[in-house]
């Protein structure tokens, strides 16, 4: 079996932590085993390692992320970058797409799973049952459901038909039929009526997908898939297959499946009421603080609240409400204050735009042991590079020089440079830029 990790999304009902470069996969805000904090791609990559199913895992991310997902992988799964956001059903062309290039026979089986879900540790045991379940019972989708523990109106569900029993293996039903984000009524509804929480989950064998992507006008070969990437539309696996599929069954999976997608859900799994600089008290039961700024947050007295604070912004909310972000945020285009890159992070601690005739930007950049930044030219104005932690060694035109804290380097225009940490520690630095056009420059070309 192929797995597929599907992480797109920008996640914009965790602003001000998640943005368009760092999304909510990336955000390492969850206890892990060792007592660190991992973030849900992580969380997802360990699971599926002790599952033993790491070895055929793929994942698909937007191009402008692959880097960051590699990262968030220690680097051991091969990441498959999108051209656009197009959807579910889109990405999983493209993964199928690639499969098929790559010489996978058609009777291999795939399966995709959303990448930003929050499961108990046994969960991938039941996802590594689909292939037996799709073969035993010739149905042409195979799908995991969960027992809804409240009616929710931010799932699909899945009504389950008739009930089968297979010897020695676990029990599943066909599927009656699919409904999406029922209203809290409708939901209650259908929970009385046995459905189950789609999970997102589907396995299916190659040639049942490219047969859909033939019906859907869809190239079967990766490149030109990619070159109309652009013009498709954005379209949902669960349209555009699940709801179509006249054979499909559904597995029970009894343990612990959530979205922890919104600020009401991810503080449930935090472990710690308070995350960064600040302190909560007085009656204040149900608050949690989550505060990447280098300045303490105080709440006092304020109950079910969230607080939370980053580069981007500052969020104070009712845990009940908190959603409404997404909504608030609407289609304005927010310039990501900090991110993270396959050469480390950045912040932007202060920027003026043409306050004189130049702009001024300046950047706190961490960059990984043993990592570079990439190498370039500017085209105008002057950068100024401050060492303030670490050793490496910084390179101007080719010439090469010692990086250590208090060093400062003038980069004048049309300067190829770039700089190297040492393997022992990171190196931080303040990047100071001076120059027309040089702020909106930084976001179109390095974050």
């Amino acid at each position: 079996m192929h797995i597929v990790l599907l992480c797109g999304g920008a996640g914009k009902r965790l602003w001000p932590l998640s943005n368009d470069i760092r999304s909510k996969l990336f955000l390492r805000l969850l206890p892990a085993p060792d007592g660190q904090k991992e973030s849900m791609l992580s969380r997802v990559y360990r699971q599926l390692t002790v599952a033993g199913l790491d070895s055929s895992a793929l994942l698909l991310t937007h191009r402008s992320q692959v880097n960051l997902a590699f990262r968030h992988t220690e680097g051991r799964l091969p990441v498959l970058g999108e051209p656009a956001k197009r959807g579910t059903f889109t990405a999983a062309a493209l993964a199928a797409a690639h499969f098929h290039a790559n010489g996978v026979g058609l009777d291999e089986i795939v399966c995709i799973a959303p990448a930003d879900m929050f499961a108990g540790e046994d969960f991938f045991h039941s996802v590594a049952a689909l292939p037996g379940l799709l073969l035993d019972s010739g149905a042409d989708l195979a799908m995991l459901g969960t027992r809804p523990t409240h009616p929710s109106d931010q799932y699909g569900y899945i009504v389950p038909g008739q009930r089968m029993i297979r010897k020695g293996k676990p029990s599943h039903a066909s599927v009656a039929r699919f409904t999406e984000k029922p209203d809290r009524m409708g939901a209650q509804l259908l929970i009385s009526q046995g459905a189950l929480w789609n999970c997102g989950i589907y396995a299916f064998k190659l040639q049942y997908i490219l047969a859909c992507m033939e019906r859907s006008d869809l190239p079967l070969n990766d490149k030109a898939l990619c070159a109309m990437y652009d013009s498709l539309p954005v379209r949902s696996f669960d349209e555009e297959i699940a709801e179509r599929a006249e054979r499909a069954v559904v597995l029970p999976y009894e343990g612990e499946w959530r979205d922890i997608g919104n600020w009401q859900a991810l503080t449930e799994q935090l472990g710690n009421q308070v995350i960064g600089r600040g302190q909560i008290s007085g009656p204040a039961h149900g608050t949690h603080i989550v505060n990447e700024l280098p300045y303490p947050l105080h709440v006092i007295g304020v109950e079910d609240i969230i607080a939370a604070a980053s580069p981007d912004g500052i969020l104070i909310a009712a845990k009940s409400h908190a959603h409404a972000i997404k909504e608030k945020l609407g289609t304005l285009q927010l310039r990501p204050m900090h991110g993270e890159a396959s050469w480390g992070s950045y912040r932007v601690l202060d920027e003026f735009d043409h306050r004189s005739l130049n702009d001024i930007l300046a950047i706190r950049l961490t960059v990984l042991p043993d990592h570079r930044l990439n190498g370039h030219c500017h085209g105008s104005g002057l950068k100024v590079w401050t060492i303030v932690s670490g050793r490496g060694e910084v390179m101007l035109n080719g010439e090469r020089f010692t990086a250590a804290s208090g060093s400062v380097f003038r980069i004048p225009v049309d300067t190829h440079h770039t700089i190297r940490s040492d393997l022992d520690k990171p190196l931080e630095l303040i990047e100071v830029r001076l120059g027309e056009s040089l702020v909106s420059a930084f976001y179109k070309s390095e974050s």
